[in-house]
């Protein structure tokens, strides 16, 4: 069978996962070859995110040669140490201010999935140095591993009733040239819903197996932190303005496919980025004509990466992790991917 394209497909790039021995925690690394243009757009009310600033249109230096989500919330973003660490073992990393010593700007957030009793949380710094060596240009492994090992959906009836979330990915080929592919953790309090059918696809679960839809028009009962994480890369040459243009169509996307989404609890956001690798072939025909090409791509590719997120975590592949943990599971077609690097075992 032919793979499938995913972020991986995307010229320069490469992803890892690692996560914790019991599988309940980790991180999920994206390298590039280069520092390459980024951008952040923030919509969720509560983010956990690292080095983020300065990756406004107006701050001076908006490269990075990598993204790492995370779980563990504010711990999560220890993972910079291991990511950074990595990346200048291998020679990656650049020199500033002409001084000798070489410096590797990474951006990452984290999501919530704090365990509910106290007790001792993972080596974050070290999970993200794993992520990041064993990133890879396989195929992108899917469903409850890296960051995505722990995350959760449907959190509005309560995490009882919530299914897995997970990783996913998904990319498009662009017409003229490039690629665009979408990365996206899944820990939303919303559900997730497939917009071609307007079919449930993940949610809070009633005792029939039925998924219940958020009510419309009623915001979440208590609080309950979910987060979706969306990294959006292209090979394709686009600076940063329009990256920027590209981050908020993607976000618009999103919001069809999870319900809520962008609440006053989570850290909803989406990085994009370029790595520079093809050069447009002709001249845009009108002023953003790339941005909305590449735009448009990136949204269908990060929809199609959440349903493939939440279908891999609850399909029935997926279900020896997490035999006798009573969550609900859905039947899914898709499995995840033994052949991509970095990918824990049973994932």
């Amino acid at each position: 069978m032919a793979r499938g394209l995913d972020l991986t497909s995307v010229e320069g790039v490469s992803v890892g996962h690692a996560a914790t021995p019991e599988g309940t925690s980790g991180v999920t690394v994206t390298r590039f070859g280069a520092a390459v243009p980024t951008v952040v757009d923030v919509r969720g009310g509560a983010s956990a995110t690292y080095d983020t600033a300065s990756l406004a249109l107006e701050a001076t230096f908006g490269r990075r040669w990598a993204i790492f989500f995370a779980g563990g919330s504010l711990f999560g973003l220890d993972a910079a140490r291991g990511v950074r660490t990595y990346v200048l073992e291998t020679r990656g990393g650049h020199t500033a201010f002409r001084n000798p010593n070489r410096v590797a700007p990474i951006s990452g957030a984290a999501l919530f999935d704090l365990p509910t009793a106290e007790g001792t949380l993972p080596e974050y710094a070290s999970l993200g140095y794993e992520a990041a060596r064993t990133a890879g240009r396989g195929p992108v492994a899917q469903g409850r591993v890296g960051a995505g090992a722990g995350a959760l959906v449907g959190k509005y009836l309560g995490r009882e009733r919530a299914m897995h979330g997970g990783i996913g990915s998904a990319a498009r080929r662009i017409p003229g040239g490039g690629t665009v592919g979408a990365l996206v953790a899944v820990n939303a309090v919303g559900a997730v819903r497939d917009p071609a059918s307007a079919i449930w696809v993940a949610g809070a679960r009633l005792r029939g197996g039925r998924i219940a839809p958020p009510a419309l028009g009623r915001p979440p009962g208590e609080p309950n932190r979910g987060t979706t994480l969306t990294l959006i890369a292209t090979d394709l040459a686009v600076d940063r303005p329009a990256l920027a243009r590209v981050a908020s169509i993607v976000h618009a996307g999103l919001g069809r496919a999870i319900v809520p989404y962008q609440t006053s609890s989570d850290g909803d956001l989406v990085f994009a980025a370029s790595t520079e690798s093809i050069s447009p072939r002709a001249v845009d025909s009108w002023a953003g004509a790339r941005a909305d090409r590449v735009g448009w791509l990136a949204a269908e590719s990060a929809v199609e990466a959440t349903l493939s997120a939440v279908r891999h975590a609850n399909g029935a592949a997926t279900r020896s992790p997490s035999a006798g943990t009573g969550r609900p599971a859905v039947r899914g077609s898709g499995r995840p991917s033994s052949r991509s690097r970095g990918a824990p075992r049973g994932a």
